[in-house]
């Protein structure tokens, strides 16, 4: 039962870090990458779709994003979910690709990304902790069920705070690295 309770923690723990590393991904660190175009939605055919289902997005440059739609009556449509983004990229367009050509980061823009970065890295800390706060009143109330002892609860404790500490290391390794990503010049 105790495994149980640690085994879904951890898979609980590993969504969350996944998701740190997505929103990681979707901040511009001043080199193109896929992953900044991803939650972009363009409104086309009477609805909202992701950019991936409407054309093909290519780093053929470490600066240059291009996109080049499947349907050339959907170029504007794609622009201009582009421009309403918050990526703060200028998209241009001859008719046939957009081509997003990524600007230098300045200094400031840098220490805001950084701010960010340390923001949504306790978010995912936080997010751990309240998976271990769970596993823990899980186990109490097992023990308050009789369905386990204090001893086997007490190990279990020990076992949910080591994957606790070592999940919060990673969060911590993958911040160091996108704040060293974000301040290389």
């Amino acid at each position: 039962m105790i495994d149980e309770v640690c085994l879904e923690s951890e898979a609980s723990m590993e969504k969350a870090i996944e998701h740190a590393q997505h929103e990681f991904s979707r901040l511009r660190s001043g080199k193109a990458t896929t992953a900044l175009v991803d939650g972009i939605r363009v409104e086309a055919y009477g609805s909202l779709m992701p950019l991936s289902q409407m054309a093909t997005v290519t780093v053929p440059e470490p600066r240059l994003i291009v996109v080049q739609p499947w349907d050339k009556s959907t170029i504007k449509d794609i622009e201009k979910a582009i421009m309403k983004s918050d990526l703060g990229l200028n998209p241009s367009n001859d008719g046939s690709v957009i081509r997003l050509a990524i600007p230098q980061l300045t200094e400031e823009r840098r220490k805001d990304l950084v701010r960010m970065v340390k923001k949504l890295a306790e978010d995912g800390r936080v997010s751990v902790r309240s998976i271990r706060r769970d596993a823990n009143e899980r186990l109490k109330s097992m023990v308050k069920k009789g369905e386990i002892s204090e001893d086997q609860m007490h190990d279990g404790l020990e076992e949910i705070q080591k994957l606790t500490n070592r999940y919060v290391k990673k969060i911590d390794e993958l911040t160091a690295k996108k704040e060293a990503e974000l301040m290389e010049v």
